[in-house]
């Protein structure tokens, strides 16, 4: 590896990081947040997951700015609009504040995956994406490990306004980073006007071939994220450690969150790895990762129905799965034009993370209609929870591996974004 291979990777991989750590902090907050504020289990979801809406709507012209003037300016600068949202998180006396805040650091991270990966097409061979891509969510994944247990110490020296405003300055940072030593980019850039921009993202979003691939990914992916950000915490709090003293509840449920989010790093470096050697041995990624996003779902299944299993042991395989539609980005880079790739990334990342959005908020309502004890929810209500979402990936997962004609569509957007720009 390079030095600009190495700057590229750890200057993203640095920017991911924030964002995955803004994902998945309100995990942590939830208690506190719940007590001071009073916010129901609806309140709640709509909190977090304003951060997926912000995300979610910033995408379509995150995308076109990745590709007109690269990942280092693009996602340097939106870094500080999250800056400024963690801030105004942090010093909020309301909800409406608080709302406002996750909504701008979910905008101000919304180029940190799809400029990451921009930045690994441009420096990168096409044999080595799915594991430089999976070095980048692993070191990105230590976020998720950071809003367990850490992040439960952290507050049990200092409030979780100091937390976020801490989280602004390191925002600010990040931001500094990724502009200042980011390696030079090729010129690839896409040319044309806004219009015809639009145009090449309207081809990938009537791509047979991209919905085929996004559909069973973006799921899973959305499944994954909207548990662990915030759902996961009440799951075992209310089903796994229930009953017990709350001081217990909250040290094990800590303690597994940091096995899920340890798990996920361990799993996007192994899968990432094994994709390519099973590619190598004529087994195509896309294959690859259908198999691992469908032992997601069994995992899932198994947590869900309560087989015994060693809980440690459940959700590592949790977190090492859940990662695993992540293939999909190298996937689509193999199959469409370099040059569309910030609009591929940021296409297939909203998909998802309008998926996490209306989850998680619907999570949220569908728990709030059971009657609660003392803040819990019961058993019966996760589980149907549960169920609901595993029946909708097993539907996706038919139509992921019925076959398609996906070349054709590959050739067809290839030929009309020619056309385009």
């Amino acid at each position: 590896m390079t030095l600009n291979h190495f700057r590229a990777v750890a200057v993203f991989s640095l920017g991911y990081f924030v964002s995955f750590l803004f994902r998945g902090v309100n995990l942590g907050f939830t208690p506190v947040l719940s007590q001071e504020f009073g916010l129901s289990a609806a309140s709640l979801g709509a909190l977090t997951s304003l951060y997926f809406l912000g995300f979610s709507a910033a995408q379509i012209p995150a995308g076109l700015l990745l590709d007109r003037f690269g990942p280092r300016r693009v996602v340097a600068g939106l870094l500080l609009i999250a800056s400024a949202g963690a801030l105004m998180f942090g010093i909020a006396g309301g909800l409406g504040f608080m709302l406002a805040g996750r909504f701008l650091i979910g905008v101000g991270v919304s180029a940190c995956l799809g400029g990451a990966f921009k930045a690994t097409v441009q420096h990168f061979s096409a044999d080595r994406l799915t594991f430089v891509n999976g070095i980048v969510m692993a070191i990105g994944g230590i976020g998720g490990i950071a809003v367990g247990a850490p992040l439960s110490w952290l507050l049990s020296l200092t409030d979780w306004r100091t937390i976020s405003i801490g989280l602004a300055v390191m925002t600010a940072a990040s931001a500094g980073a990724v502009f200042l030593f980011a390696p030079a980019e090729p010129d690839i850039r896409v040319r044309g006007g806004l219009g015809e921009q639009l145009a090449g993202t309207g081809l990938v979003l009537r791509s047979p071939l991209f919905w085929k691939v996004a559909t069973f990914s973006g799921l899973t992916q959305s499944v994954f994220y909207a548990m662990q950000s915030l759902w996961v915490g009440a799951f075992l709090r209310d089903v796994t450690y229930a009953g017990q003293s709350a001081n217990v509840v909250v040290a094990r449920a800590a303690s597994l969150v940091s096995v899920l989010g340890a798990a996920f790093i361990a799993g996007n470096v192994c899968f990432g790895a094994l994709a390519r050697v099973a590619e190598r041995n004529g087994m195509s990624v896309y294959l690859f990762s259908g198999i691992t996003m469908s032992l997601f779902v069994i995992v899932q299944l198994v947590i869900a129905t309560g087989i015994p299993a060693p809980e440690p042991v459940l959700w590592a395989a949790y977190g090492a799965l859940g990662g695993t539609g992540i293939l999909t980005y190298s996937v689509l880079a193999k199959q469409f034009p370099p040059h569309m790739i910030g609009r591929i990334n940021t296409s297939f990342t909203l998909v998802m993370f309008l998926g996490i959005f209306v989850l998680q908020t619907t999570i949220g309502v569908v728990l709030g209609h059971w009657p609660t004890n003392e803040g819990h929810y019961p058993v019966a209500a996760h589980r149907c929870v549960w169920i609901a979402l595993i029946a909708l990936q097993a539907a996706a997962a038919v139509y992921y591996f019925v076959p398609g004609r996906s070349a054709r569509s590959a050739t067809g957007v290839r030929a009309n974004e020619t056309a385009v720009e």
